[in-house]
């Protein structure tokens, strides 16, 4: 064996080790949540025959054919909380399929609305899944806030946890309860960070003009359907009226979030993981950006792994322009991939 595959394989079981032994300071600051059966928290917003219950509710199985894909999104909107959920992706064959879990109000705030995304890209066979995040806020989708990452796990052989935290003053994104990425509410971010009430939503969707290499493979439908599995749903947070805006919580209870932070073990678990896994950062992308947007935070350490492009150097397999894609039937977005 070379001593650098000898040593690639040093690095993913060294941080791998790292990032499962210090994921359980979320777990134990949310130790005790329950999840919801669907009739409990969600309803079907499109797909028809699409969507599919199992044990008792408690798993979801959303597919993806050449009729139609499928979604669904949560019953209240809430402003704030934890939301969770194991999720199963399509193996095999799946570049152009695109599964979105995901905090919007679009269907409220159709010009200045808010949002939070967990998008999942698939591949063709051999190539791993990626996973993209980004943020939205007050409407301000003509500057995306994308990052990009491969995983250190194979997505489709088992569940794996993904969480978003949104609280007053930060945002942060979770897999198996480790964190990997944060976001601060600061006065240079200033509109920009989502500040009104949201709904939940999981979607599968064709892709197939801009997921995988910027378009060039397509959904193949000899492989449909393709299904995306749900489990262990969470919907902790405050509700909001729909009609006035109220919260259907008070005290201690609405402002609980705004007391989760990370640990410095939690962070350096995260600095960890964007080192190893982080593959396109919209802060280091000069194609796009030539004055990053105010709240990046930039430095010589660690601007030297990037291209101008902001994909990281080394990991040119991604594609790249603008498009305008429907996620489901009440959110429609633009975004930059």
């Amino acid at each position: 064996m070379g001593s650098s595959i000898l040593s690639s394989l040093i690095l993913f079981f060294t941080s791998s080790i790292f990032l499962f032994y210090h994921s359980n300071a979320l777990t134990t600051a949310l130790h005790g949540l329950q999840t919801l059966s669907f009739e409990e928290g969600y309803t079907q917003i499109f797909g028809d025959n699409n969507l599919m219950l199992l044990r008792d509710g408690k798993t979801v199985h959303i597919s993806l054919d050449k009729h139609t894909g499928a979604g669904f999104a949560s019953q209240d909107l809430y402003l704030h909380g934890f939301f969770s959920a194991s999720i199963k992706l399509p193996s095999d064959y799946a570049a152009g399929v695109v599964v979105a879990f995901y905090m919007s109000n679009g269907d409220v705030y159709e010009k200045n609305h808010d949002e939070l995304d967990f998008e999942f890209l698939g591949n063709v066979r051999g190539r791993e899944w990626r996973l993209q995040t980004n943020v939205y806020g007050n409407g301000s989708t003509s500057v995306g806030r994308e990052e990009r990452y491969d995983f250190w796990f194979d997505p489709t052989e088992d569940f794996h946890q993904y969480s978003i935290l949104w609280s007053h003053d930060r945002i942060i994104f979770y897999i198996d309860n480790i964190p990997i990425r944060q976001i601060a509410r600061s006065e240079a971010m200033g509109g920009a960070f989502p500040s009104k009430p949201m709904s939940l939503y999981a979607t599968i969707w064709d892709g197939s003009k801009w997921a995988t290499l910027g378009g060039r493979y397509k959904v193949n439908y000899k492989y449909a359907p393709y299904v995306a599995e749900f489990a262990d749903l969470i919907l902790r947070g405050c509700a909001v009226n729909p009609m006035d805006h109220s919260l259907a919580c008070d005290g201690p209870e609405a402002s609980s979030h705004n007391f989760i932070s990370m640990s410095s073990e939690q962070q350096a678990a995260m600095e960890t993981f964007r080192r190893n896994h982080i593959t396109y950062s919209y802060c280091y992308d000069r194609v796009r950006y030539v004055v990053p947007p105010p709240e990046c935070k930039t430095n010589k350490e660690t601007a030297h792994r990037y291209g101008v492009d902001g994909l990281k150097i080394g990991d040119r397999r991604q594609g790249h322009g603008r498009n305008h894609r429907n996620r489901s039937a009440t959110s429609r977005t633009d975004a930059v991939i």
